[in-house]
């Protein structure tokens, strides 16, 4: 192989990684994140093709491996296996107990897949790093992952909220985004109380119940709510 087939079988590599990684990816953010023209991506789905990849074309919308396909894992560098670890390790201080065993039990797996001589050199990472600055250790919430899911689902969600001021309410909301500041996550949604959107310390969160209800996409975006919270400054 010469030197200049290199650099495509390593963009071919990652294209591979990105559709196991997408529903749907486009062309053009194919090749912005790879910095070549779109008929250079062309070129390459169709190579893909030839070898045998399934890849199917959704016209006007981008490309996806057919469903149910399953490629052989891809081996991670070690600077990939090390900012894995570094990750994991930093989740672990996270106060939410549903986002950090199953962001372990992921990178577990991932770890899996490692070769035989990075294993070791990622336990011996892991013991080594440390993040400090959270005194208090106990999991303070469990509810992040299942808020997750009401996201993607457009799922209902019931709770009840105990404010800052220690002011209990129950909301329903309709959950829209998830942020975290100062380590601590909050949830973004629409609160049928207020009728408007909130943000709601998730470590507040005393119980939370999904309602046998989903409700229709908010026109809205992460960019657009931060920009009327900075204007109205609201508070749950």
């Amino acid at each position: 192989m010469g030197e200049k087939d290199k650099p495509r079988l390593s963009r071919l590599t990652a294209i591979i990684t990105q559709l196991q990684s997408k529903r749907i990816i486009t062309a053009k953010f194919l090749a912005e994140r790879h910095n070549v023209s779109m008929r250079t991506i062309y070129r390459d789905i169709r190579t893909l093709e030839k070898s045998g990849i399934p890849i199917v074309t959704e016209e006007g919308r981008g490309y996806s491996l057919v469903e149910g396909y399953h490629l052989p894992p891809v081996l991670f560098t070690e600077d990939e296996a090390n900012a894995l670890i570094t990750v994991e390790q930093l989740v672990i201080k996270n106060k939410d107990q549903s986002f950090s065993e199953n962001v372990s039990s992921a990178v577990e797996k991932i770890k899996s897949i490692l070769r035989y001589s990075q294993k070791g050199n990622a336990d011996l990472l892991a013991e080594r790093i440390y993040f400090g600055g959270n005194q208090n250790e106990n999991k303070s919430s469990n509810n992040l992952m299942q808020i997750q899911s009401a996201i993607i689902h457009f799922q209902v969600l019931k709770m009840d909220y105990c404010s800052s001021e220690k002011k209990r309410t129950t909301r329903i909301v309709e959950p829209f985004a998830v942020y975290s500041i100062n380590g601590n996550f909050l949830l973004i949604a629409f609160c049928r109380l207020r009728k408007d959107f909130r943000a709601f310390r998730i470590d507040f969160i005393e119980t939370l119940i999904p309602e046998n209800e989903t409700f229709t996409p908010h026109k809205m975006t992460l960019q657009k709510y931060f920009e009327n919270y900075v204007k109205n400054q609201k508070h749950p």
